[in-house]
């Protein structure tokens, strides 16, 4: 699953804009916050509509590679669960460059070029593997430089996507437009397993992948269609370790952020000391077929879609962070009954299958509010250094995570692993307790 990845820095003042008061949560004088008016229909914005029709092709064909990837290693590979271990360890490597390739990103002018490109290397790469299966080619080295190297387009892509995305919204619709991609993010976990392994058992996983690189190529075909008039960076003041230097000092001094920050990556690194063992463990000690195992998943999935289109009416009635912190705990708790799974085939994918339905409820509360809430106190200059910093350390920590899980599954077993995951998870929420986010109500309007 992905977690909060994005924003912060010092802007935290409240604006009024028409028709709102603004009014400040107990105890929130560092953020401001305010009661907004009703954000904009996005639904009528054509340039939103196509990014986010983008964004929903991708994401379907990432369920499909993200099951396909690791059955590659497991099925025709035969990998240990450190090799697999690994392998999900180098998808998410890269981001530690983030702290660079922000600040670089933040001195382009041209963001949706960037994105362009991104999507059109990933889709290349992974074009590779189908084409090697056909050859009788495919090796575990090949399978670790596709999961580097796409894991190195989706950082790029990251890092550009923050400012192309407050281009295309106003401030006062950040949380609903995050709600709308995160939904779309879930109906993609609810069929995507499914039809991925569908597609699998079909096709075979190479074959399967090249539905995923045709997505990446209707993403960018869709991107190089929306109009959008994109500034220029101020003139540089410093160099590009000076400007990386100021997106860890906006990231480690600002409470929201070191927050957020605390939080994400405690999260992060638990609950991918599950996932780095999960599909192994559903496979192996479960007995369950890769069909078995998308359909548990993408039932389970249908817990996103119900957090996403939630997340903006709990924040409304019970306050954004609130909302955030429930979302913290909802998200790693349940990994932990994991350990429990055990009976007939169906029983094992009914519990896997309520297991992450109420995770997936949990990590959207979390997302969607967040995401909104970082973006929302990020200077706009500042949106892709501040990215990469962030995701250098929340995005960094899961390759440890994932590594961490390999040798714990290996000395003590897959399931007190699982256990120790979803247990450990929980204790995020602290981060966000003793911050000035459980204050916040709202985010400021425009």
């Amino acid at each position: 699953m992905n977690t909060t990845g994005t924003a912060g820095a010092t802007r935290a003042e409240a604006v009024r804009g028409p028709g709102a008061e603004a009014v400040r949560a107990p105890g929130a004088e560092a953020v401001g916050v305010a009661v907004a008016v009703p954000p904009p229909a996005l639904f009528r914005d054509r340039r939103f509509r196509t990014f986010w029709l983008g964004q929903t092709i991708s994401d379907f064909g990432d369920r499909i590679s993200e099951l396909a990837l690791p059955l590659i290693a497991v099925t025709l590979l035969a990998a240990t669960p450190v090799q697999v271990s690994v392998l999900t360890a180098l998808i998410w490597l890269p981001n530690l460059l983030g702290l660079f390739l922000g600040a670089w990103v933040d001195q382009r002018t041209h963001k949706r070029r960037l994105l362009i490109i991104a999507d059109l290397g990933r889709g290349a790469v992974l074009l590779s593997l189908p084409v090697a299966y056909l050859f009788g080619a495919v090796t575990l080295s090949q399978l670790y430089l596709v999961a580097l190297l796409t894991g190195f387009g989706a950082v790029l892509f990251a890092m550009a996507r923050q400012a192309f995305f407050v281009a295309l919204v106003p401030r006062s619709a950040y949380v609903d437009a995050n709600s709308k991609l995160s939904m779309s993010r879930s109906l993609s976990f609810i069929a995507g397993p499914a039809v991925g392994g569908g597609l699998v058992q079909a096709l075979s996983a190479p074959v399967a992948i090249v539905v995923d690189a045709v997505s990446f190529l209707g993403s960018a075909l869709l991107l190089s269609r929306i109009p959008v008039t994109e500034v220029p960076p101020p003139p540089r003041r410093t160099s590009t370790l000076g400007l990386v230097r100021d997106g860890l000092v906006l990231v480690l001094r600002h409470p929201v952020l070191r927050a957020a920050l605390g939080c994400t990556s405690t999260v992060n690194f638990f609950t991918f000391i599950a996932g780095a063992l999960l599909v192994l463990y559903a496979s192996r000690e479960l007995d369950l077929s890769a069909g078995a195992i998308g359909i548990a998943l993408g039932f389970g999935a249908i817990g996103g879609f119900i957090g996403a289109a939630l997340a903006p009416r709990v924040s409304r009635a019970i306050g954004l962070g609130r909302t955030a912190m429930i979302g913290a705990v909802l998200f790693p708790a349940p990994l932990a009954l994991t350990a429990l799974v055990s009976g007939p085939t169906w029983t094992k994918v009914a519990m896997l299958a309520a297991i992450e339905l109420v995770s997936s409820v949990g990590v959207m509360l979390m997302d969607v509010n967040l995401n909104a809430l970082l973006i929302a106190v990020t200077p706009a200059d500042a949106l892709g250094r501040r990215a990469g910093a962030y995701s250098a350390v929340n995005y960094g920590i899961r390759p440890l995570g994932a590594l961490v899980g390999g040798a714990l599954g290996t000395t003590i077993g897959l399931r007190p692993t699982l256990a120790i995951a979803g247990l450990g998870g929980v204790l995020a929420v602290l981060w966000l307790l003793a911050s000035p986010v459980r204050h916040i109500q709202t985010l400021d309007t425009d």
